[in-house]
């Protein structure tokens, strides 16, 4: 009776996300990819002989809030497994607490989370390898120091927000790599509502590039200004946390033509992996529903694949061991719905895959255009590219 009363219960993996705040549009994209990787599992008889079930706490993107929730997790709900939240602000503050317990965890979006920790038990999915904060962006750099003539100065422009430290240090690091002079730097307030000041600033060097790091609403914000501001860099974006947004997409529509910037997984033959197209299938039909990003390509493909590799450690050591298992993601390659994905002795990538895409040809604000990757092209890596980069950017 014992035994049978232990597998009648669920495998419970916990975890929290910031479903409130600047990503929050983001973070509900996950959590509905999440779901959908639970509803696959338990339809193919859940892991180990156990129905999975997922437990979710809101850190309303507070990071003084996320330790409490793990703790909770653990000390409380008693989950079985944890999985880590969104992106670097919040990954980071759970890391305390996930290595007091030496637990494992797969996070998602974190940039760079395990750098000086070097913690053997962490994972990171997101491909931007071993040197994330200089992969983040080298392809942005890469690509415009292949144009003839070659632009020669950037200027640097970022939230005031610990997301984009990590991205400014590759950025210049990337800058000085391939011998762009950086001529301008500063930083807003994510409370900042009006840009023209720091665009004016920018336009008055005349840097052949703008490089920015920014979240959503100040994404839109910053694009709106440069179009009325007519500053008219060479090349402009880089790491910016909103044009891959289904609502900023067709709020902003014809503004974002020529825009570059980097992106995970986009629907070009080349990423056509197994199984991403019937997630994304389900994914889609439960957004629109929802009211969530209605194309789900930037968060969909990773947050089902956090899952996967979670899933597939299991399976292959038939064990819950957070030691077994973090042993077994050291040494093992998976197949996921966003490919192959290998980590190295630090939990990230063995080899980076940041794809660099360019708006192209958008005449209006449709979400059925955003669905063609015509107008969304994979300009770089060359190994995943759909299309070549128009240049100099010209909206």
């Amino acid at each position: 009776m014992k035994s049978s009363k232990i597998i009648s219960n669920p495998i419970r993996i916990g975890y929290s996300l910031s479903l409130f705040g600047p990503v929050a549009e983001n973070t509900k994209a996950v959590m509905l990819a999440h779901s959908i990787w639970e509803e696959d599992i338990n339809n193919k008889g859940g892991l180990l002989g156990r129905k999975v079930e997922l437990v979710c706490y809101n850190d309303n993107g507070d990071p003084l809030q996320v330790a409490d929730c793990y703790e909770k997790l653990l000390d409380e709900d008693k989950v079985d497994l944890v999985i880590g939240g969104y992106g670097t602000n919040t990954i980071a503050a759970s890391m305390p607490v996930i290595m007091e317990r030496r637990r494992f965890l797969v996070g998602l979006m974190g940039l760079g989370v395990n750098l000086n920790l070097k913690y053997p038990n962490y994972f990171s999915m997101i491909p931007t390898g071993p040197k994330p904060n200089s992969s983040l962006t080298e392809g942005f750099f890469a690509l415009a120091a292949s144009q003839n003539p070659k632009p020669l100065t950037v200027a640097i422009l970022s939230a005031d927000a610990e997301f984009s430290k990590n991205p400014v240090i590759g950025a210049r690091e990337n800058a000085e790599k391939y011998g762009f002079q950086i001529v301008y730097e500063n930083i807003y307030s994510l409370s900042t509502k009006d840009f023209t000041s720091f665009i004016d600033q920018v336009q008055s060097t005349n840097a052949d590039l703008l490089f920015i790091c920014s979240y959503l609403n100040d994404s839109i914000g910053l694009i709106r200004t440069i179009h009325k501001n007519g500053y008219r860099p060479k090349m402009v974006g880089g790491a910016m946390i909103g044009p891959q947004s289904a609502s900023v997409k067709t709020e902003l529509g014809p503004l974002l033509n020529g825009f570059v910037n980097y992106e995970y997984w986009m629907p070009v033959p080349k990423m056509d992996f197994q199984g991403v197209a019937d997630m994304l299938v389900k994914y889609q039909e439960k957004a629109v529903k929802a009211n969530l990003d209605a194309l789900g390509y930037y968060m969909a493909p990773l947050a089902y694949a956090q899952l996967q590799v979670l899933e597939q450690a299991v399976v292959a050591t038939e064990s819950l061991d957070d030691e077994t298992l973090s042993e077994y993601c050291r040494k093992n390659d998976f197949e996921t719905v966003i490919g192959n994905v290998r980590f190295d002795e630090g939990g990230e990538w063995t080899k980076p895959r940041v794809l660099q895409v360019q708006f192209q040809n958008i005449d209006n604000h449709d979400i059925e255009t955003f669905r063609d990757n015509r107008v969304q092209v994979v300009v770089e890596p060359s190994a995943y590219a759909s299309g070549s980069l128009i240049y100099p950017y010209s909206p």
